[in-house]
């Protein structure tokens, strides 16, 4: 999403591998049901480098797909109103 620092990496029951990464002006970007890392905590990312694998993982998961999240000081934020897709 942003270039960031990864704050967290790895397996939780629920959401598979799953990622979260701290970006400047307090954002917080997510990425859960990932089928394999390719990235670890403390690792410095650009935006666009490959940080995992997508998948269906974790008992959450019903079906391929990115889980993703974006938070703005400790509260979730509506991605559509900050990424063109």
């Amino acid at each position: 999403t942003l270039n960031g620092t990864i704050i967290s990496a790895g397996w939780d029951d629920e959401t598979g591998y799953t990622i979260h990464i701290q970006h400047d002006n307090n954002l917080v970007s997510v990425y859960k049901h990932n089928s394999k890392l390719l990235k670890k905590s403390m690792d410095k990312v650009s935006a666009g480098t490959p940080i995992a694998l997508t998948g269906n993982i974790g008992t959450l998961s019903t079906a391929p797909h990115l889980h993703f999240e974006l938070w703005h000081k400790g509260e979730a934020i509506d991605p559509q109103q900050y990424i063109k897709f």
